[in-house]
């Protein structure tokens, strides 16, 4: 039997059929690997906000390891060095420019040091004029959230940092040019202290939505190459010479 459409017959060819089911096998293929790796990205997002909640753990004063403290609450003991305090540009909040204000806190009396992104504060009105910090003295105890890293904003071209006004700071970086031994991490600065900076952190970002988003592009694919083989599969009728 052959089906009829509007005086067209539903006549598909065979490499036309093959296209479609490899391409479609293709792209559901795709969708699905992009959908699992959307639900493993919740699934790390969910993880993290719970280590967010959860009890601090104590950063001591010898070197550890990244793995351990990483992705989780830690809580420091030591006092900052302000004179090592780096300002990070161009970071913006609510449509403002300003800088991250990152210092090195000594732990306890050892001559180990964590940096602290302590949070951050507004430019000037002038861009040679850099905001005074106010950073608390003596020992305190600052609670955060470890990275391994700082977020790196693109670089045109990669120089060597100077000054206090940096566009990235790299943990190599910073104790070559400070001198200072470093934990390999940074803190996230949560707890309140009265210095004027707003520490307002985004949530991480795990990027699951964007590869929701990537998997239903490729079921779109799919369909329309349904879609497409059906077009052209429905065929005009000659009309029979009589």
């Amino acid at each position: 039997m052959t089906i009829m459409v509007q005086g067209r017959a539903f006549r598909p060819k065979w490499w036309g059929l093959a296209l479609t089911v490899a391409g479609c096998a293709a792209f559901i293929a795709l969708g699905n690997w992009q959908a699992r790796r959307a639900e493993e990205k919740r699934a790390l997002g969910a993880r993290l906000e719970a280590a967010l909640r959860a009890p601090a753990r104590e950063l001591p004063a010898y070197l550890v390891t990244a793995a351990d403290y990483a992705q989780r609450r830690v809580a420091a003991l030591g006092s900052f060095v302000p004179e090592y305090t780096v300002l990070l540009d161009n970071k913006i909040r609510d449509g403002r420019l300003g800088y991250e204000v990152v210092t090195p806190l000594r732990l306890g009396q050892s001559r180990l040091h964590v940096l602290v992104d302590r949070g951050w504060v507004a430019a000037g009105a002038r861009r040679d004029e850099l905001p005074e910090i106010s950073t608390p003295v003596g020992e305190l105890r600052i609670e955060g959230f470890a990275l391994r890293r700082l977020p790196q904003a693109f670089e045109p071209q990669r120089r060597p940092p100077r000054g206090r006004v940096w566009q990235n700071l790299r943990l190599d970086e910073f104790a070559a040019s400070t001198g200072l031994a470093l934990q390999p991490l940074v803190i996230e600065q949560l707890s309140r202290v009265d210095d004027g900076l707003l520490r307002d952190w985004e949530p991480p970002d795990t990027g699951a939505e964007r590869n929701a988003s990537y998997a239903l592009q490729w079921y779109s694919f799919a369909a329309l190459a349904v879609i497409l083989f059906l077009v052209h599969s429905f065929r005009r009728e000659q009309p029979s010479q009589s």
